[in-house]
């Protein structure tokens, strides 16, 4: 994929290191960049490639959409990623002949995306994902019918990291294409696990479409291929299946379904710790937090309740970056619908610092950023530079 260089992220990069008080000699040892090219690119003499720029964002720990201005999209190199992956879509079942790392550097690669995806990094994931999913399916065409499924899985893994990059931009038929990939991987495995994460995943066409109660139909029929009862991952399995049909379910304002659902998903939340099974977050934590959803869906006279919720629970640090940045944006819609602009601006701020990426390009984000800035014109410039940044229409 071809390189983007972003101008005008040096006073960023200052400021940001600054923050963490690191000299220029520290930042360019830890980011593995010579000192003269900090130096230049403090003082805006040159600008950053988005390879440089994550190496500078790691260093500094911290989200490299943070580090650039206002006017640049850190979605760029999303799209410069598509056709890499278009590619990839063409020739997954014959792929073309090329080298492949072993089965445990795979695993290990696949491992680093989950965990982007998880941290919201969709930017890393776009500057790699397409080149690891070529490997893949290289690697699956070659393997051993032992290994075959192992390679499998892990390709159905890489599919749902590119997946959230496509989704989360806009590139919905991509994201089309990448689901029936994990299909088609999928049935290589012969594990009903994968297939539950693939159902879990592939709802998010009818969450696009608004289809919730064919969404809803679907993902009553994959939990009958789930086993009841066995290992943490099965159990957590059905637990996510349950948690995402409960939200089917309330935005098809069919409270008597998410009500089952949710019951579901407590009753195996209460018996595996909160975790993170097979790329999806699980537990008593993530069901409180679905809680806060469901009520959002079901809209009216349930938004008290999830503003209740919402007092009496917070989403721990340690949920996944796009689970907690999802509560604070749920929450404030609740707040926005219950007359409460100020605390829904409050929430916003808070989903955009805890995964910026994922907020940034979250639709009712927009939306709310959109009619917080017609209702609060008093405060014009702080929700002025928000809308901008997210994107939202605000005529």
């Amino acid at each position: 994929m071809p390189s983007i260089v972003y101008r005008g992220v040096g006073p960023r990069i200052a400021y940001e290191r600054r923050i963490a008080s690191l000299t220029q000699a520290d930042l360019a040892r830890a980011a593995s960049v010579s000192l003269g090219t900090i130096r230049k690119i403090e003082r805006s003499e040159r600008g950053v490639s988005d390879a440089v720029l994550d190496a500078i964002a790691d260093a500094l720990d911290i989200d490299p959409a943070r580090l650039l201005p206002d006017k640049e999209r850190p979605d760029d190199r999303m799209h410069r990623s598509m056709p890499g992956l278009s590619s990839v879509l063409a020739t997954y079942d014959a792929p073309e002949h090329g080298p492949c790392r072993s089965l445990a550097e795979l695993d290990a690669a696949v491992s680093t995306v989950v965990g982007l995806r998880l941290s919201t990094q969709y930017s890393r994931i776009a500057r790699s994902v397409p080149g690891l999913l070529g490997e893949l399916c290289r690697a699956l065409s070659a393997a051993s019918p032992v290994d075959q499924p192992a390679v499998a899985r892990l390709l159905v893994d890489a599919c749902r990291a590119a997946d959230a990059v496509a989704f989360k931009h806009g590139a919905k038929d991509l994201s089309a294409r990448l689901l029936d990939l994990m299909r088609w991987a999928g049935a290589q495995t012969d594990d009903p696990i994968v297939d539950a994460t693939v159902s879990y995943v592939r709802t998010e066409l009818h969450f696009s479409a608004r289809t919730y109660g064919v969404g809803l139909q679907a993902l009553e029929r994959a939990l009958d291929q789930v086993p009841r009862v066995g290992s943490a991952e099965a159990l957590a399995a059905r637990g996510a299946l349950h948690m995402r049909a409960a939200v089917l379910a309330g935005r098809a304002t069919n409270g008597a379904a998410a009500d089952v659902h949710l019951d579901d998903a407590r009753a195996l939340g209460d018996r595996v710790p909160e975790g993170v099974y097979r790329g999806t977050a699980f537990g008593p934590d993530s069901v409180r937090a679905h809680e806060v959803s469901v009520a959002v869906s079901m809209g009216d006279d349930h938004l008290g309740q999830a503003l209740t919720l919402a007092r009496e629970w917070k989403p721990p640090p340690s949920l996944p970056a796009e689970r907690r940045s999802g509560f604070y944006i749920e929450l404030g819609r609740a707040q926005l619908w219950s007359g409460q602009p100020d605390a829904a601006f409050e929430a916003l701020k808070v989903a955009r610092r805890i995964a910026p990426q994922h907020a940034r390009e979250h639709r009712w984000v927009r939306e709310d950023a959109a009619t917080l800035r017609r209702l609060k014109r008093a405060d014009a410039e702080s929700l002025s530079n928000f809308a901008e940044w997210c994107h939202a229409s605000i005529n």
